[in-house]
């Protein structure tokens, strides 16, 4: 990969959290709680079965459930 890639897809990146994270800002206590534990619990589920795609969804399923029941 060129250097000139790299720059156009660390741009891209940028521009993709940026704009995924404004669309957040109404959510309810809830809501960000759930959408926290659901990548919580798939970087989780990730690291504990090196990087398998059911552990990934597992994780984030499971921390989805709990970040919205920490929420009541």
């Amino acid at each position: 990969m060129t250097l000139t890639a790299k720059r156009i897809s660390a741009g891209l990146l940028a521009a993709t959290l940026v704009l995924s994270l404004s669309a957040c800002s109404n959510w309810s206590k809830r809501d960000r709680n759930t959408a926290i534990g659901a990548g919580a619990g798939a970087i989780g589920g990730s690291v504990l079965t090196n990087g398998s795609g059911l552990g990934t969804v597992g994780g984030a399923a499971v921390g989805g459930i709990i970040g919205h029941q920490i929420s009541r």
